[in-house]
């Protein structure tokens, strides 16, 4: 039997709930009732042939309280004159949130709209888009407004999230709703407040003005004759990127790690420094120009992610060379071969041919499905000959 079923009239239903039309019909102001909802009844000959479970479907949709039906007249060569539903309709909204057991829902919607409209209406299109992350957050909606007022209020403020001084709202609640206040914001704040180049929850401090946690890099000394902090030999220092940006010391050559270990087992080697990477992110090595009189070194991956990092860092540093990333080093780790998961599959333009060849054989699977040979498995004798070999070439 495929005639329509209560249950079934209830998920017609049900679905415009899970969308969020109802709710978002409060915020326009539209109603879409009384509401026709879809049915199919029998045919014909079903009415003939079955017509005690045809009579039984009908008394059961119209023991169902919230639906007003519309009937038709048949007439049945035995029983005579009949009557079957043709329509459904669900009257009216308080109706339809009976029937699905919504009211609740409803009355927190409607408050929280309500509160809304009272202090920040320039809202009202977000509670439309997402009337039902709306509803989820119904408990913290009071504490989101307010940090959007705050915000309205000391548009682009130079302080950091931990400063925002309202009762309630401490840094770590926005951080947790960045991407939710990043959408309510682009909405309240005029476009000269945003800036609409820092996209992405990561770039929200940015993106509104506020103070973010300095970018940071940590890099050794290399050269014993280098003093940079005085009474120490080869440290190991971290500074904030605009003060990385302002060193002056006599470094020739830097070499880019992305393994802690490597990082830590440089040796010593005149004129150089070694800083440990940070994988895709190279805006803050980007602002030290000074750079750009070193030999650049990096010792990445052998697989399609290092490729594509390396290739970034050349946007920044165009003579960069890479370091032990070669066939030669993947041939001579067979045994350390590993899989990658989730390989880079993008066209890359700042390859050398060699890097191109290899980076293209590692994408497309030419060698081995997923290959990939972490830094840390290259045997450190292997790494100190090529080291001596690049020393060499001075």
């Amino acid at each position: 039997m495929t005639w329509t079923t209560p249950k079934e009239l209830k998920a017609q239903l049900a679905r415009l709930w899970d969308r969020g039309e109802l709710l978002r019909d409060v915020v326009t102001g539209s109603t879409r009732f009384p509401l026709r909802l879809t049915i199919k009844g029998p045919a014909s000959a079903e009415i003939t042939e079955r017509f005690d479970a045809v009579r039984s479907w009908a008394a059961e949709l119209a023991s169902i309280s919230p639906l007003r039906l519309e009937w038709r007249e048949i007439r049945h060569r035995v029983q005579g004159l009949q009557s079957l539903p043709s329509r459904v309709w669900i009257d009216s909204l308080e109706d339809a949130l009976g029937w699905l057991g919504k009211h609740r829902e409803w009355e927190r919607f409607s408050a929280l709209l309500a509160m809304t409209r009272l202090q920040n209406p320039s809202l009202l299109p977000w509670l439309e888009k997402r009337p039902l992350q709306a509803l989820e957050l119904a408990d913290e909606w009071p504490r989101l407004l307010a940090v959007v007022g705050w915000v309205g209020k000391h548009p682009r403020p130079a302080v950091y999230l931990r400063q925002v001084d309202l009762p309630g709202v401490h840094s770590k609640f926005i951080e947790t709703h960045r991407a939710v206040l990043a959408e309510m914001l682009d909405l309240a704040l005029p476009a000269d407040s945003v800036d609409s180049t820092k996209t992405g929850v990561a770039q929200f401090a940015a993106r509104y003005g506020f103070l973010d946690k300095p970018l940071r890099l940590r890099f050794r000394i290399l050269d014993p004759g280098i003093h940079a902090v005085a009474g120490t030999t080869c440290p190991d220092i971290t500074l904030d990127a605009d003060s990385f940006s302002q060193l002056a010391i006599a470094v020739r050559r830097v070499f880019i790690t992305e393994n802690e270990t490597n990082f830590l087992a440089f040796p010593n080697i005149p004129g150089a420094i070694v800083i440990f990477g940070s994988g895709y992110g190279w805006d803050a090595l980007g602002q030290a120009r000074w750079l750009g009189r070193c030999a650049i070194h990096y010792w990445g991956d052998i697989d399609t992610h290092g490729f594509a990092i390396l290739d970034q860092l050349r946007s920044h540093f165009s003579h960069v060379d890479s370091f032990l990333m070669d066939r030669a080093t993947l041939d001579a780790h067979v045994s350390f071969w590993g899989r990658e998961d989730r390989p880079f599959r993008c066209d890359l333009q700042r390859l050398t041919l060699e890097e191109s060849s290899l980076y293209d054989d590692l994408r497309d699977n030419r060698i081995r499905e997923g290959l990939r040979l972490e830094q840390e498995h290259l045997n450190f004798g292997w790494v100190r000959e090529r080291m001596d070999q690049l020393l060499r070439q001075d």
